[in-house]
């Protein structure tokens, strides 16, 4: 990894602000979209692409990238398309209709993406944790971080940990949602994630805070989804 810190290409943008401006849903659902790369290669990946992929591509382009895959950190339809509340999300299966990528997600997850998204089964790319999806000289690590939903995932790179729907500023990702689990949720945050140091910079997949990021060490001091001292207070709080 010796150089990668000035290769490191690495964008946050969100919905309804910096994309998908006139979409009513994306700027009611403040979702953050990434795009994680190498700038000596070109070649990039986009997390949880969605509401509308082509003006991320369009975007990746004027930084003089490409979209070589995706990263799904979960299969609700806000981070990769489908319906939802009635209304439909452009995502993956869009994005697919410009560019040949993978789609990168945990194997737990695999049928939910596809399901919601009706792309073919052979578009995704499953992996376990700890698993690593190489850009260029960018290594990304999946981490397995179920909870949310049976496989939810983040993403640490560089000193940035992408979690999705995981982990926000403040709070954590629904547990009373179809597949959820708090039990899963609180190995996840406090054994999974356990070993992200505290200097990395969090990057949530929803902008619910002022502030766009911050780094673990203050989350964990800040959070309140951290100041239970035990599983059983945990769930005593959390599982409704």
């Amino acid at each position: 990894m010796t150089g990668v810190e000035d290769r490191l290409y690495f964008r946050q943008w969100l919905s309804g602000r910096d994309f998908a401006a006139g979409d009513p849903l994306a700027c009611q659902m403040v979702n953050f979209v990434y795009a994680i790369g190498d700038r000596r290669t070109g070649q990039a990946v986009l997390v949880d692409p969605a509401y509308d992929t082509w003006e991320l591509l369009d975007r990746l382009e004027a930084d003089d990238m490409a979209c070589v895959g995706v990263l799904a950190t979960h299969y609700h339809p806000d981070h990769v398309g489908g319906e939802m509340m009635g209304l439909s999300i452009e995502g993956i299966s869009r994005l697919l209709e410009r560019v040949s990528a993978p789609i990168h997600v945990q194997g737990a997850e695999a049928e939910y993406v596809r399901k919601v998204t009706g792309v073919d089964a052979d578009c995704l790319v499953s992996h376990a944790s700890a698993d690593v999806v190489t850009v260029g000289a960018v290594d990304i690590e999946l981490i397995a971080t179920p909870g949310h939903t049976p496989g939810s995932q983040c993403f640490l790179v560089d000193g940035r940990l992408v979690a999705g729907d995981t982990l926000f500023l403040e709070g954590c990702g629904r547990m009373d949602l179809p597949g959820s689990d708090p039990a899963q949720m609180y190995e996840s945050l406090t054994t999974r994630l356990a070993r992200v140091p505290d200097e990395a910079v969090l990057y949530p997949g929803h902008r619910y805070s002022l502030e766009s990021s911050a780094t673990m060490g203050t989350t964990r001091e800040r959070n309140y989804v951290f100041s239970p001292t035990s599983r059983e207070q945990w769930l005593a709080a959390f599982a409704r």
